[in-house]
């Protein structure tokens, strides 16, 4: 049974130990990182999943961007450590975080990855919204009230 929170700034290095555990070396030169740098995270979307021992098991986290002019929530990094996975983790993350994002009303969810896995989570592929390079268009996936927008994705600026 895992236990899930948001995320405090008492779990950042802890998260982001995580993160660097998951993905590979330089994840942080990718474009959505660029989308994020100055940019406060959604904190009330941005969750940790512990085990009964307090253990980091996954974190899931959500930035606002925007596209054209259209607001939207950049879904991601998430997570989950490797000795957890196939316990269906990262699908709880993702409804628990979605379901909040419609509770708080953002419109739209966007993310880049894979198509086949997001697909469950109620993703397609965009057309006509193009995330920085180098990003693959056929991994640009959204989720949401899409119709008539399109445009660069850039970063939140009130």
């Amino acid at each position: 049974m895992y236990r899930l929170e948001q995320e405090t700034s008492a779990d950042r290095w802890e998260v982001e130990a995580l993160y660097d555990t998951c993905f590979a070396p330089g994840r942080e030169a990718l474009s959505s990182y660029r989308l994020r740098d100055g940019v406060p995270s959604v904190a009330r979307l941005c969750l940790v999943a512990r085990d009964p021992d307090g253990i980091l098991a996954g974190a899931i986290r959500f930035w606002p961007v925007r596209v054209g002019r259209a607001e939207a929530l950049l879904l991601g990094p998430v997570a989950v450590h490797p000795t957890r996975q196939g316990e269906g983790l990262g699908g709880l993350l993702m409804r628990d975080g979605m379901a909040r994002a419609e509770e708080d009303r953002w419109p739209r969810t966007m993310l880049v990855g894979d198509e086949p896995y997001y697909r469950r989570f109620g993703f397609t592929r965009l057309e006509g919204v193009e995330m920085p390079p180098p990003t693959n268009p056929a991994r640009v996936l959204g989720s949401g009230d899409w119709a008539g927008i399109t445009g660069k994705v850039k970063r939140w600026a009130r």
